[in-house]
């Protein structure tokens, strides 16, 4: 991840010293494995985040928690989205009355219509 940029940095002639780790020069053979040693154990890190984050979901999951946003209608309300569309009110029409976009109406009538 770091070796790259370092190994530019080296071969120009340049020496990266690390004063966080008490003035480890990282383009030195030790100083590579510093690095090494520090990019393993960040990626160990990050993979047990995922897996916990991962662990978590599943519990919620078999919890019965339900992930997203809310339905903006409830099948009472997806019913009366359906009604006034079949009376012949237009797509603009249904979604001023009921005060939402154009395109959670047209959700609606394709849900309905792949039934």
């Amino acid at each position: 991840m770091y070796a790259q940029p370092l190994e530019q940095l080296a071969t120009a002639g340049v020496r990266v010293h690390c004063l966080a780790l008490g003035g480890v020069d990282l383009t030195s053979p030790a100083g590579k494995m510093t690095m090494q040693v520090i990019a393993a154990v960040a990626e160990f890190e990050r993979d047990l985040l995922i897996e916990r984050t991962q662990a978590g979901i599943m519990r919620a999951k078999v919890a019965g928690k339900r992930f997203g946003r809310s339905p903006t209608f409830n099948e009472e309300g997806r019913v009366a989205v359906m009604k006034r569309l079949g009376d012949g009110a237009s797509i603009a029409e249904v979604a001023r009355e009921f005060k939402t976009t154009r395109q959670t109406i047209l959700r609606v009538k394709d849900s309905y219509q792949t039934r």
